[in-house]
C-alpha cells in the first residue's frame, strides 16, 4: 500500500471541524481501548487535526504534521508503525516465522503457512476484517501492520493462501515520511 508512497501522492490536506475531530477520536478510542489514557496527549483537543487525502482512497490523520493514523475508504483507523512502536500493546498481534520476514519487509502479504509454522503465533480471539500488528520471530518491535482477511481460527484450519493483507511495513513510504509539510 505504501511501497512507493511520497508527498506527491497527496491530493489534499484539510483541517477538520471539531465535530469531525470528535468522530475520529471516538472511532480510534473504540478501536484501540489501550490508547484511552494517552489519547488526549496524542490527539489534543486544542491542536488542529489535519486529514490528508491521498490516492487510492487513503486518508492520513496528522497532528503537528506527524502522521499518526491512516484508513482506507471508511475502514477502521490503523496506527502508523512509529506510533505502534511507542505503544506496542494497543493492537492484537500475529507473529511470522523467520523465513517470512524478508518477504513482509518487501511488502508481500502474509500467507497462512508463515503464521502457523513453528516460529509463527496467532491470537485466537482475532476475527476477520480486523487490523493486526505483525511481529517477527525473535524481534521486539512490530515489522508491519496488516488487515486480516480471515479469522485466526480459519487461518489455522485452512492454512493456505493470504491470511493478512500487508498495509504498512518498516521502511516503506509512510515509514520514511516522518513529517508531512
Amino acid at each position: 500500500m505504501f511501497k512507493k508512497f511520497s508527498s506527491e501522492d497527496v491530493s489534499s490536506q484539510n483541517q477538520v471541524k471539531a465535530s469531525v475531530q470528535r468522530k475520529i477520536r471516538q472511532s480510534i478510542a473504540e478501536e484501540y481501548p489501550g490508547l484511552e489514557p494517552v489519547l488526549d496527549d496524542l490527539l489534543p483537543k486544542k491542536v488542529p487535526l489535519i486529514v490528508v487525502k491521498c490516492q487510492n482512497h487513503l486518508n492520513l490523520v496528522l497532528v503537528n504534521s506527524v502522521p499518526l493514523f491512516f484508513n482506507i475508504r471508511d475502514g477502521p483507523y490503523m496506527p502508523t508503525l512509529r506510533l505502534l512502536h511507542q505503544y506496542p500493546n494497543i493492537m492484537k498481534k500475529f507473529q511470522v516465522d523467520r523465513g517470512a520476514i524478508k518477504f513482509v519487509l518487501a511488502g508481500a502479504n502474509i500467507m497462512c503457512p508463515g503464521l502457523t509454522s513453528p516460529g509463527g503465533a496467532l491470537d485466537d480471539e482475532v476475527e476477520a476484517e480486523t487490523p493486526v500488528a505483525i511481529m517477527a520471530e525473535g524481534k521486539q518491535h512490530a515489522l508491519a501492520i496488516g488487515f486480516n482477511k480471515m479469522s485466526a481460527k480459519d487461518i489455522k484450519a485452512i492454512n493456505k493462501g493470504i491470511g493478512v493483507d500487508n498495509m504498512h511495513y518498516l521502511n516503506d513510504g509512510l515509514w520514511k515520511m516522518e513529517r508531512l509539510e
